[in-house]
């Protein structure tokens, strides 16, 4: 090895070890290596580019302008879209309704969910799509979210080795091409047979041994599951026991008025927190807006004071199938006064709470009791906590307020927004089928990322706290070792070793050592690149070997799918980090059996499907 090999292979070493044992951040860790890489070649060391060359240390930071980190933060733009949207939470239901709350069955769904979605579409995309159905999924059953998101990023992985459409399954399909001689380049369904009996085969295995083998870990703090469903929240405020519907006749004084001029809140202490007009619902109406007869006033209170409203000439009713508004569509937040808030000993009438920020208080829940009428002119006391109902326009202002804490609900109740949903779907399918057609993956995603914005699904705000810095800062940081071990030819001195020890057991072991050789390098390089060293040696040694070219390309490039070793060997691994709050081992402890699996059925693969 030369000077630069070994330098190289040390700066990489010793911090993924750190990482491995879980004593160093992985994206500190890559931004380390990304740091000594830089200050190797800055001194003269041609790690990343020609030696004495120091304007090539700014390759040690090239990562931040790749496509692939491109393509991750729009990808958890689009992600967050989905989310409120409720796509996820539609998918989160059909699955669990299948799967219950049990572990390994939802484990099992949602590896083959994503695997199967994989065979069309970009693993990025399919395990970005299913990422917060499994959160909504792991809440709602009663389990950690630790224990579905690796299945989900294994399963994208699993799916991509079966298809076409996976980028080191593109890329070693035109390497075939400018071999020495040129080879016919391999055809849409050659992956199927091969890939296919591997994702079958991990898919059982992660069904089987994956409620043991995955970490039952809390969420990060900035990831953790505490926000309670609108509904949840009805039930603490016991909410239900004072839900009226009030139907409001042709005849009656009601009609024709604004809500402010009922009077319903000043006198009687009712809260109305929604109009139904038809098929129409108008969500928090505001004090100017007008009543008409026909009109179905949903309003919360006591029963006597609901009662008098009878003489306005309206009819009460009671829902007695449901009386959870959140589930109707009703956006529910809850209100704490906030420490030393000025806001004490005074009520939400003093402050004008309703004129000021929109939001209307239903219930205030003080100690273990709570109370749902009059609950404007209650002094507000330390520990109290209100539920409100307003516009969700207005809860970006209301979040400003300091002497209030705002505490936003799980959505998972919400009914989908059917108009917002069905453009989110078609921007998704846009991203997804321009991909397909050989569009620049990053620049499809950024596209989609920029109209999801522009036509006002997500606010920018939203889309600053969608992104996962940590996986960013991984992939950007881990990038500049895809280009040093290739440029010290590092990278091609471990595949030319391999290579030869596999060619004394004949084309099946060729197709082995080729598998192996990019499953390894993968780990730390990414598959996209792993591809490009290890696919033209393979390929070479196949044609001196006399030996299919084609399927040795297909082991080579399976290879780069095995990505199931460290959370830096995909992009998809990296989207998990953070939500799943896992670890450096965590990967190795469950992908280990599983590349051993892979190594076994693609061995049987190619001796059926190839005839080696």
């Amino acid at each position: 090895m030369t000077a630069p090999q070994v330098i190289v292979a040390g700066i990489i070493t010793i911090p993924l070890i750190f990482m491995t044992v879980n004593r160093l951040r992985a994206d500190i860790g890559a931004l380390i290596i990304a740091a000594g890489l830089g200050i190797a070649q800055y001194v003269g060391l041609g790690v990343l580019g020609q030696p004495n060359t120091p304007a090539d240390a700014v390759k040690a930071i090239s990562g931040l302008g790749q496509p692939v980190v491109v393509t991750l933060f729009s990808l958890f733009l689009i992600t967050r879209c989905l989310e409120r949207t409720g796509i996820a939470r539609v998918i989160a239901k059909r699955l669990l309704a299948i799967g219950g709350n049990s572990e390994a069955r939802l484990i099992f769904l949602f590896t083959l969910t994503t695997a199967l979605m994989s065979l069309v579409m970009n693993n990025l995309a399919a395990g970005a799509l299913l990422l917060p159905s499994a959160i909504g999924a792991a809440h709602r059953a009663g389990i950690k979210p630790s224990k579905l998101l690796i299945p989900v990023a294994y399963g994208s992985l699993l799916g991509g080795s079966a298809t076409y459409f996976t980028t080191a399954n593109i890329i070693v399909s035109n390497l075939l091409l400018t071999a020495h001689p040129p080879q016919a380049p391999l055809h849409i369904l050659d992956f199927t047979p091969t890939g296919g009996l591997i994702a079958v085969a991990g898919i059982v295995f992660l069904a089987w041994a994956g409620k043991r083998l995955l970490p039952d870990r809390e969420p990060s703090l900035e990831h953790l599951v505490v926000r309670h469903t609108g509904s949840e929240m009805e039930d603490s405020y016991q909410l239900g026991e004072r839900l009226w519907e009030v139907q409001v006749g042709n005849m009656s004084r009601l009609a024709g008025q604004t809500v402010e001029q009922t009077k319903i809140g000043e006198q009687l202490g009712l809260a109305v927190v929604a109009i139904w007009r038809g098929r129409h619902a108008i969500f928090a109406p505001g004090p100017n807006q007008q009543i008409l007869a026909g009109d179905v006033l949903l309003a919360v209170g006591r029963a006597d004071r609901v009662a008098q409203l009878v003489d306005e000439g309206v009819q009460i009713n009671r829902e007695e199938h449901d009386t959870h508004i959140t589930t109707r569509g009703v956006s529910l937040v809850e209100v704490i006064l906030a420490p030393h808030s000025q806001a004490e000993g005074q009520t939400l009438r003093d402050l004008d709470f309703r004129r000021k920020h929109g939001f209307t208080a239903v219930a205030l829940l003080r100690g273990q009791r709570s109370y749902r009428t009059d609950v404007g002119r209650f002094k507000l006391m330390p520990g109290d906590s209100l539920l409100m109902v307003g516009p969700p326009d207005r809860l970006k202002a209301l979040r400003h307020n300091r002497e209030f804490i705002v505490l936003e609900p799980d959505t998972s109740d919400q009914p989908i927004q059917k108009s917002r949903a069905i453009a989110a779907s078609a921007i998704l399918a846009g991203v997804i089928g321009a991909s397909i057609v050989g569009f620049p993956t990053y620049l499809a995603t950024l596209i989609g990322a920029i109209v999801i914005v522009v036509t006002g699904l997500l606010s920018i705000d939203d889309a600053y706290q969608s992104m996962e810095w940590r996986a960013i800062f991984l992939v950007a940081g881990m990038y500049s070792v895809s280009i040093a071990m290739t440029q010290t030819g590092l990278a091609q001195l471990i595949g030319a070793a391999i290579v030869n020890l596999a060619q004394p057991f004949g084309p099946l072991g060729l197709a082995a050592g080729a598998y192996l050789l990019t499953a390894a390098l993968t780990q730390i390089m990414g598959g996209q690149v792993t591809v490009l060293v290890t696919g033209p040696v393979v390929i070479s040694t196949a044609l001196n070997m006399h030996t299919n070219p084609q399927a040795i390309a297909v082991a080579a490039a399976i290879g780069c799918s095995a990505s199931f070793l460290t959370p830096i060997a995909h992009p998809v691994n990296m989207l998990m980090i953070g939500p799943g709050n896992y670890r450096f081992s965590d990967f190795f402890r469950a992908g280990w059996p599983l590349t051993v699996i892979g190594f076994v059925a693609l061995v049987l693969g190619m001796a059926l499907f190839w005839n080696l």
